[in-house]
């Protein structure tokens, strides 16, 4: 991978300037040359090395940056190979965000200027990351940062706008995906992870400056969830633990901040799927695991109580390092949340 992302286009001649030819030999002099006749002496060296070699380029470096003149026109990239080389880049070495992203922005600003440019900014950032999962994150950093310093803002929407557009083409199709094969269901799982992330990367300003989350994203993974559990097979359910250990804590507080009671209705939904679907025991023990981590405020403590002051009241964590206990058919559940689980013991003994 080249290490040249933060160079602007313009300096690619620098990058490709034609390898110097090994027959070349620099003039002398003529008058040294009269005054001084230079006598070469052949040496007699046993090399294994050809002329007919190819050149060389030392690991890691792009040839593509080292192409010679033809016809006297250079070969400059385009957007798309500039774009994906500044991508691969971050996702082989993602520390290097903080200090590249400025300089990447400067130059998508004199080069993005027309719509199709844009869109295709978009179209290659959001295939990043949904084809590569540990970018996932990144790839929402990246967003939320183009989203604030991207200069051009066409009639067809500014880079957030298109950026939400393209997600929405894939989320109208989410009931078809959530049931499709296992292919259709992988890439749909990693939109659904993705746009997590965006949840929780995308800052929008208000006119005031507050810095607010998207709420149409907070609809979005509602109803993504739904979806997911309504199609209760292994990989799903997977995908929506994922997701909530994710968005949990932040959705949650943003539904109450509302007066909603979205949360309540999922894990409602997750005990409905435990008792009822025919999922393996393995995703079982996730969804309840889950329960419990919602139960203990998401992991989060707020207080640190004295051992002698801590109670399932006051302390989240209170029921974290009791022992898991079982049902006849292999379930897990702890004494976390009594309420949830008095529910469940006695639905089970009705079934």
């Amino acid at each position: 991978m080249s290490d040249g992302f933060d160079r602007a286009p313009e300096q690619a001649r620098l990058l490709r300037a034609p390898p110097i030819s090994q027959d070349t030999v620099p003039q002398q002099n003529s008058e040294s040359a009269m005054a001084k006749p230079q006598v070469v002496v052949a040496p007699v060296l046993m090399s294994k090395l050809s002329v007919n070699a190819p050149e060389f380029y030392p690991s890691g470096y792009s040839s593509n940056y080292a192409e010679s003149y033809e016809d006297g026109c250079e070969d400059y990239p385009t957007l798309s190979e500039y774009v994906q080389d500044f991508l691969n880049h971050l996702t082989e070495q993602p520390g290097s965000f903080e200090t590249e992203i400025e300089q990447f922005a400067e130059t998508l600003n004199g080069w993005v200027t027309t719509d199709d440019a844009l869109q295709e900014l978009v179209e290659l950032i959001y295939q990043q990351a949904t084809s590569i999962p540990n970018f996932s994150y990144m790839g929402a950093r990246l967003c939320n940062y183009l989203s604030h310093h991207l200069t051009i803002s066409p009639q067809s929407g500014n880079f957030r706008q298109l950026l939400l557009k393209r997600c929405r083409t894939e989320y109208e199709v989410k009931d078809q995906a959530a049931k499709g094969d296992e292919v259709t269901r992988k890439r749909f799982h990693a939109f659904v992870l993705f746009l997590g992330e965006l949840y929780l990367n995308l800052e929008i300003k208000g006119t005031n400056g507050q810095v607010t989350r998207a709420d149409i994203l907070q609809v979005g993974l509602r109803e993504l969830l739904n979806a997911l559990f309504s199609n209760p097979m292994d990989d799903n359910l997977i995908c929506a633990v994922k997701l909530l250990k994710l968005t949990g804590s932040v959705l949650e507080d943003a539904w109450k901040e509302k007066g909603k009671t979205d949360m309540e209705e999922i894990i409602q939904r997750i005990e409905n799927v435990v008792l009822d679907a025919n999922c393996s025991r393995d995703v079982k023990q996730m969804l309840l695991k889950l329960v419990e981590l919602r139960s203990s405020n998401w992991g989060r403590v707020h207080a640190t109580s004295t051992y002698r002051e801590a109670t399932p009241e006051n302390d989240p964590n209170y029921f974290m390092n009791e022992p898991t206990f079982y049902t006849s058919d292999g379930v897990p559940f702890t004494a976390a949340d009594p309420d949830t689980w008095m529910i469940l013991m006695m639905r089970w003994t009705q079934r």
